[in-house]
């Protein structure tokens, strides 16, 4: 079985992890990473709203699943369009890491205790709206490049702080890095952060029985969610869009963000739905989203962005 990845620190070690999970289910099973450089990787110097947004970093290794040169590709979820090219699929999601964002500094302990006009580090536009809109004083910066490219450049004094996603830490196991974590009810993270997303060919029934034992229910209904969510509200641009679900009891909570791009606007809800309506509740917390206002947001950044 041939594993299709980034290069990256991160991404090998996220493909890694799968490789073993499926030798030890299948030990008479070989699987071998096919490292492929995406657009996203060769592109480091432009805010990737400007580029074309999360699919930078899946466009090439999609091809390849396509072309059969690959079986296999595992991705971050935070990643992933919410449409897929025809004939893929999203076949198994593991359990999900820590979802949550956290703040990477040397000096303080959280948002609050960063200096007047601190330089924050962030490629993200979900991430600068809700900075602003804690602290409008602070300057949110480009930040761009691997994880540990981001984590160097914050030692080499470029940045004050940095956000990041706390699953990628978690999984290099540089948690020490972490300076505070940003809670879920007042920094709500990226649609699927924190799970992986095992993607292959719709038509490959072998491989797809072979990572059924690495699948978790509870995760891949999370995750449909969000991203029925983020599929009803996106449009071909990158925008300010949080999303994240779990279960509670027999029911599913999803809460969904807009904002705009500057922070002085953050529409903000929750419902909740039976399990088996993850779909549905996606939709219905776009919908009343948009109803309060987000549509006049999504307009504005989509028209800011030369969409």
């Amino acid at each position: 079985m041939r594993i299709g990845t980034r290069g990256s620190l991160l991404a090998l070690t996220q493909s890694g992890f799968i490789q073993r999970r499926i030798e030890e289910a299948w030990p008479d099973v070989k699987v071998e990473l096919t490292v492929i450089k995406t657009t996203g990787d060769k592109i480091q110097d432009v805010p990737l709203a400007k580029v074309g947004g999360k699919g930078l970093f899946v466009k090439e290794i999609e091809e390849a699943l396509l072309a059969r040169e690959v079986d296999l590709a595992v991705h971050s979820m935070k990643d992933v369009p919410a449409v897929l090219p025809g004939g893929l699929i999203i076949g198994v999601v593991p359990a999900r890491e820590d979802p949550r964002d956290v703040l990477v500094t040397h000096k303080g302990s959280g948002l609050t205790d960063l200096p007047p006009a601190a330089r924050v580090g962030s490629s993200s536009l979900r991430r600068a709206a809700q900075i602003r809109a804690h602290r409008p004083d602070i300057l949110v910066e480009n930040l761009r490049g691997n994880l540990d490219t981001r984590l160097r450049k914050l030692d080499d004094g470029m940045y004050d702080a940095i956000v990041l996603a706390a699953a990628g830490l978690h999984r290099m196991g540089w948690q020490d890095r972490i300076t505070a974590y940003l809670e879920v009810e007042d920094f709500l993270p990226a649609v699927g952060q924190g799970a992986l997303g095992l993607e292959l060919r719709e038509d490959d029934h072998e491989v797809r029985e072979l990572l059924a034992p690495l699948h978790d229910q509870e995760t891949s209904i999370a995750v449909q969610a969000e991203r029925s969510f983020l599929e009803t509200l996106e449009g071909g641009c990158q925008v300010p869009i949080g999303g994240h679900a779990r279960a509670v009891g027999d029911r599913l909570e999803l809460t969904g963000l807009v904002a705009s791009v500057d922070g002085s606007k953050i529409f903000r809800i929750t419902r909740t739905a039976p399990r088996d309506e993850a779909v549905r509740l996606g939709i219905q917390v776009a919908g009343e989203l948009l109803e309060a206002g987000a549509r006049s947001i999504l307009d504005e950044v989509n028209r800011g962005l030369s969409c």
